[in-house]
């Protein structure tokens, strides 16, 4: 039960937070840390498991019966691509309660409460392999984040936090029936009904059906990645959260959309995701450069580093589609990576606004002077959001590139704009804030002990990611290799050159489809 020690950890904790709120605010603080503290200490335990066992694709695996009747369980288990990104929640967990020490002072207990559920949410997302537990934790994450903005946040707080909720709500329901009929699916087919991952890999399913289901799935994926139509929620959540709910929502819940769709929506639905794979590229592509082109756009700092990360996540849903093990590990980079610069990004925005009380770029600059640790850290992150070599979105890149190269060339050419413009809006905020004409009249103090900790803790990982990648990459090998061996072991050709020797053998009732598809 160690892995379910990771969620009921951050359960307890909340609720123990909420309650020590009656005798001191303090108190409430460290219970939050102290709980993600120990799911940190589990973690490296995990750590050491995938050290001494690492041909194991599963490090750690627990299944119990749980409502039997209707084939769900509680099936938890940790492999090395899981296990990278419940490293990101935990870091990124216990960075958004320093940095709230002195933002929040309004029902702190109620504010770590909701945290804690966040991230225990997320956990159970990154964790379940029954389906039925991942949609229950899926939503689980929705409430608490709502309150968040809803509670602790800025000016338009109550419709950015309607917004975020309609569109995760509204597309967590289509994954919900599209799992469902799955479900049907199978216990039709084999007479025995579960919810249960592996179980459910291999169904049998014609081509239409199996597209039909898949697009449920990437309904709730794609929108909270998030990729461009299905971004619109993102900016104003962003910008009217607090910062650790700007923190969580950028280096975490996006992640749950990646994640979804590398461990779900491709596997169970192999057949669908060749068929997609040219589209799923093309949205990628549109991602990286409507999200740069916006983000240049923008005078609202929190908006700006939004639209970077809607351009960010671009290389992964790319580098997902390209198929194949370079660009695979691209993903996974790019996921850390963005988790730790842009999440880095909101930290240095909510530092400004508490100084300033306001988000407009075009009332900043000069702040080099008396800030200058401040802006030495925003240096290093608006470096590595435009990829300078030696920092961690730089491997990124370059792999998820190399490995669309052997995909698509004009994908990788038009994706390659996008680190020009990356660089434009990258050096934008450094001209705007910290350099130039000073327009604040106000002595604006720099970073402090608490704050200057969390700056270097974020400056390690990054630095860590860009000059020793090989740790992460191993780790999460066995992961998308298992991935890509489901997708028929090779590779997929995305633009449909071997897509008749592969859909041949799929289902002979589906002959007027494929023949549709290969006349095209």
């Amino acid at each position: 039960m160690i892995l379910g020690y990771l969620i009921i950890i951050l359960l307890v904790g909340g609720v123990v937070s909420m309650i020590a709120q009656r005798w001191s605010t303090t108190l409430c603080r460290i219970i939050a840390l102290t709980a993600v503290l120990l799911d940190l200490s589990i973690l490296i335990n995990l750590f050491y498991l995938k050290a001494i066992a690492p041909e194991r694709n599963w490090i750690l695996e627990y299944s119990s019966g749980w409502i039997t009747h209707f084939g769900i369980s509680l099936h938890l288990a940790v492999d090395g691509l899981s296990l990278l990104l419940l490293l990101l929640t935990f870091f990124l967990g216990f960075l958004s309660i320093l940095i709230s020490w002195r933002e929040i002072n309004e029902r702190v207990g109620f504010f770590h409460f909701n945290v804690l559920w966040t991230l225990a949410g997320i956990t159970g997302v990154f964790i379940s392999l029954d389906l039925f537990l991942f949609y229950f934790f899926w939503e689980l994450m929705l409430v608490p984040m709502y309150l968040l903005i809803a509670i602790w946040g800025h000016e338009n707080k109550i419709y950015a936090a309607y917004k975020f909720f309609l569109y995760t709500q509204a597309s967590g329901l289509i994954m919900f029936i599209a799992i469902l009929i799955l479900y049907l699916i199978h216990g039709k087919n084999t007479g025995y009904y579960t919810f249960d991952y592996n179980q459910l890999l291999g169904t049998s399913l014609p081509l239409t059906t199996s597209m039909l289901l898949m697009l449920g799935f990437l309904t709730a994926f794609l929108v909270k990645l998030p990729v461009v139509p299905l971004h619109n929620w993102l900016p104003d959540a962003h910008s009217e959260a607090p910062t650790a709910g700007s923190l969580i929502l950028a280096g975490l819940l996006l992640k749950t959309g990646a994640y979804g769709v590398i461990r779900f929506a491709v596997p169970l639905f192999p057949s669908a995701s060749a068929i997609f794979a040219t589209i799923g590229m093309i949205l990628g592509v549109v991602g990286i450069l409507y999200g740069a082109k916006l983000a240049f756009a923008q005078t609202d700092l929190k908006r700006l580093i939004a639209y970077t990360s809607v351009s960010h996540m671009g290389f992964v849903i790319l580098g997902i589609y390209a198929f194949n093990e370079i660009a695979y590990q691209g993903v996974v980079m790019q996921i850390l990576a963005h988790g730790i610069s842009t999440g880095a990004l909101f930290i240095i925005a909510g530092q400004l606004i508490e100084r300033l009380h306001h988000r407009d770029i075009e009332r900043m600059g000069g702040f080099w002077t008396p800030m200058p640790v401040m802006g030495g850290f925003a240096m290093v992150f608006c470096m590595a959001s435009l990829g300078l070599p030696g920092l961690g979105n730089f491997i990124a890149e370059f792999l998820v590139l190399s490995g669309t190269y052997k995909a698509n060339i004009l994908m990788t050419c038009l994706a390659s704009i996008g680190l020009v413009f990356a660089t434009v809006y990258s050096l934008r905020i450094m001209q705007k804030i910290y350099f130039g004409r000073e327009n604040s009249q106000k002595i604006l103090p720099d970073l402090g002990i608490r704050e200057k900790f969390i700056a270097v803790a974020l400056i390690v990982a990054i630095f860590f990611l860009g000059l020793f990648p090989q740790p992460v990459i191993e780790t999460a090998k066995p992961a998308f290799n298992n991935t890509l061996r489901i997708n028929t072991g090779n590779a997929f050709i995305p633009n449909f050159k071997d897509l008749n020797k592969y859909i041949s053998g799929i289902n002979d009732s589906n002959n007027e489809f494929r023949d549709r598809i290969l006349k095209k």
